[in-house]
């Protein structure tokens, strides 16, 4: 499986693609990918880092799984292919914008927009089987997004690291707080935002954070 990703992230990353858990990981999707239908399509299996190339990333948003569901994962964490209406978590995202900033949601879930701007929308894991929810945990993937998440917080300085959710929180645990700014609150899943997510005031704290280090801030 050629590694089509963005030069900056495969620079960074090179190590990390001869390691024997990557090249295991490969063959294990090589094969899924063959003979099962997998999500994300194969060439949006790295469509974070190619909308948002390393020396861009200035937000990262944590997710756990691709949607398992048909013409919805495509590569970026809450993120829906168009015309897919948005998942629930994805709804109270839009619904904490406009209690934070005043902006009506949009009609698409579609995030490509917010990753062109340098938010690096990562799941932990970046595959799944089809209607299998958790089908590609425990394959490598997960030690592959700590190296990437470990590069970003060891070599750049003034990101914001949204953590939603004890999954993302733990994800996150090494990150150094003086070097970054770290946001924390519970997930926006339904079972779980009305106990922290509505009201943190993530995106305009993150956006105040980046113009204070000189940055654009992001148009939500």
């Amino acid at each position: 499986m050629e590694i089509s990703i963005e030069k900056g992230w495969k620079d960074i990353l090179n190590e990390e693609f001869g390691k024997e858990y990557f090249l295991n990981l490969v063959d294990f999707i090589k094969n899924e990918y063959k003979t099962k239908t997998v999500y994300p399509k194969a060439k949006n299996l790295f469509n974070a880092f190619n909308l948002c190339p390393f020396s861009q990333t200035k937000v990262v948003i944590i997710g756990q799984d691709p949607y398992h569901e048909p013409n919805q994962a495509h590569g970026l964490s809450f993120s829906v292919l168009d015309p897919t209406p948005c998942p629930p978590s994805l709804k109270n995202i839009y619904k904490e914008i406009e209690l934070d900033l005043g902006i009506l949601p949009p009609n698409s879930g579609d995030l490509s927009r917010w990753a062109k701007q340098g938010v690096l929308l990562i799941n932990a894991t970046l595959s799944v089987e089809a209607h299998k929810a958790g089908s590609h945990q425990n394959k490598g993937w997960e030690e592959f997004t700590n190296s990437v998440i470990n590069h970003l917080a060891k070599e750049k300085q003034g990101i914001v690291f949204l953590l939603w959710g004890s999954y993302a929180q733990k994800k996150g645990s090494f990150i150094d707080p003086s070097k970054h700014l770290i946001l924390k609150s519970v997930h926006p899943s339904p079972l779980s935002a009305y106990r922290g997510f509505f009201g943190n005031n993530h995106f305009s704290k993150t956006n105040n954070y980046l113009i204070s280090q000189g940055k654009e801030p992001i148009n939500w």
